[in-house]
Order: structure tokens, then sequence, then C-alpha cells
């Protein structure tokens, strides 16, 4: 199934309550102030959020009163313009090997399925896989890992339970040097005692990174999970306080009317959504493409 069916099948819950509330409001509003104060109430209802919802209506107002808009249903192809320009402003990321890709986010957002799917996606498009168990700190995390290895039949570097995550990721990386490897995952803490331990340690695993593989291309993808809403803005928060993110991984589209998410993380922080979680299968992880996306919503 190729990415523009699964991202409809994945988006049904959140088009279903898009359309119905603006499609029921264009077939009997006329082009007034009133019209662009009820669409923004549906654009927040759909987890876009206040402050991006206010500044695409104000968008859309002056589009629509610059090109003279007079027809309701004309206003939803102006709509549809303003976030599929919304949703390419960020830049796209296209990944380059050798490739080390450090996942962070909290805990409970999906983050080792996630690594799981990363890994069959890359084996998918013929790329040398080996996981890094670096989250050693949160019971089950690296068995769990090993799972995924086990299902996707792909190397794992992992110590015991309370090792030091930087000692993991530093055999990591001699392992993915002497093999060659095209991308190494490395798995993170999403919780230690305090902040100031979780700021440490993503330090030190970055640090790390930087000194012993230099000329490996370097990627820091925060997991996010869909169902959240408007939570997943705060996680993007407290992460970006100790840790460079470059892109977001968006899980369990499938699941949610909330996939509206995405548009407010591009507003605010001009991030990439590079892949989405479109399903429950190892398979079922994609490239993110903004103009499907809006296709599909719309």
């Amino acid at each position: 199934m190729g990415f523009f069916k699964k991202i409809g099948t994945a988006l049904k819950k959140t088009k279903d309550a898009f359309n119905r509330k603006i499609d029921a409001l264009l077939s009997h509003g006329e082009v007034d102030d009133e019209l662009f104060d009820d669409l923004m109430d549906i654009l927040v209802s759909c987890d876009i959020g206040v402050k991006t919802s206010v500044e695409i209506v104000e968008e859309l107002r002056e589009e629509c009163h610059k090109r003279k808009v007079r027809k309701a249903e004309d206003v939803k192809t102006v709509l549809k313009e303003i976030i599929e320009k919304l949703l390419t402003e960020a830049p796209a990321i296209e990944i380059k090997y050798p490739a080390i890709i450090t996942i962070i986010g909290v805990n409970g957002v999906g983050k080792t399925t996630t690594i799981g799917k990363l890994a069959q996606y890359f084996k998918n498009d013929k790329k040398s896989v080996t996981l890094v168990a670096g989250d050693t700190f949160r019971a089950a995390a690296s068995s769990q890992l090993n799972e995924w290895a086990d299902r996707t039949k792909t190397r794992i570097i992992k110590h015991a339970e309370g090792a030091d995550a930087g000692a993991v990721v530093f055999d990591g990386i001699a392992s993915a040097k002497a093999n060659k490897t095209d991308v190494l995952l490395v798995d993170t803490a999403g919780r230690l005692h305090t902040k100031t331990n979780l700021m440490a340690e993503l330090k030190k695993i970055e640090k790390i990174i930087d000194r012993e593989y230099e000329q490996a291309n370097k990627y820091n993808f925060i997991v996010l999970d869909a169902t959240t809403g408007q939570n997943a803005l705060s996680q993007i928060n407290a992460f970006a306080e100790y840790a460079h993110i470059d892109g977001i991984v968006l899980t369990k589209l499938d699941g949610t009317a909330k996939g509206g998410v995405i548009i407010a993380i591009e507003k605010e922080y001009k991030l990439p959504v590079v892949f989405v979680g479109t399903g429950e299968k190892v398979e079922d992880l994609d490239k993110f493409n903004a103009k499907d996306f809006v296709d599909e919503l719309f």
C-alpha cells in the first residue's frame, strides 16, 4: 500500500471530524466575520491549537478579501492552500549515510516500537541497520528492544540494565564502523530521576557520537504520540531545552482525531515531521509527505 492510501486510512478519524465540521459550516454560511470566527473554533477543536488557528484564520481572512472570495465553498480551497504552504515551510530531511539517528522522547509514546519500525523501514530500503539499547534506566527497555531486533532480524548492541548509556553508545559506534553499517538507531532514556540527569545523559551521548564518529550524518528525532494532541507541543519544549531536535516521528496517527497537531507543530517549531506511524504492523511507518497529508485531509 502506498503512502497516499496509508495516510488516508490513518487520517480517517481526523479528516472525518475536520471535514464534517467545516462542510457543515460552509454549506449554509456566508463569507463574513462570523464564518471566520466559527472556522477558527473548528480548527482549535481539531487540535491545531489556539495560536496556530488564529494565525491561519487571519491569513485566510486577508487572502479571501484580496481575492474577493464570495462563495463559502471557495474558502475551503484557500484554507487548503494556506495549510499546504505552512506544512512545506520546514526544510525536508533527506537522510544521508552512514547515519546515526538518536531517538528521544518521553516514555509511553511508542519509542521502542518506532525504533523497530524504523529498522524495518531502512532494511526494506536495502540498508544495513544496528540498534543501540541506550535506555539503560528503564527496566525491560533493553529486552523490549531486543524483541524488535529479533523480529526485524537486526543487530543490537546492549549492556546490562543500569549500565552506563554512554558506554553502550560507544560500543554501538565501534560496531557500526567495523561493519560499515548504514544506519545506527540509538534508543535513549525518556525519564531519569531529575531533568538534570536526563539532560546530562543526552549531552553525554551526543558528545560521544560527535567524538567517535565525526564523519557520520547525525539526526536527533523526537517521537510524539498523536493521540496526546496539544500535549505533544509541551514535550517538544521539554526536550528542546537540552537536546537539538532535527525532526519528528509521529506515532499512532491512525488512532486519533487529533492529527491536526501536525499543523500546530510545523507552525510553532518549523520542525519537519519525518516519519508517521500509520498502523500497528511493523511496516506501518512511512516518510511523511505534506502534500499527500493535505490532499487527504481535505
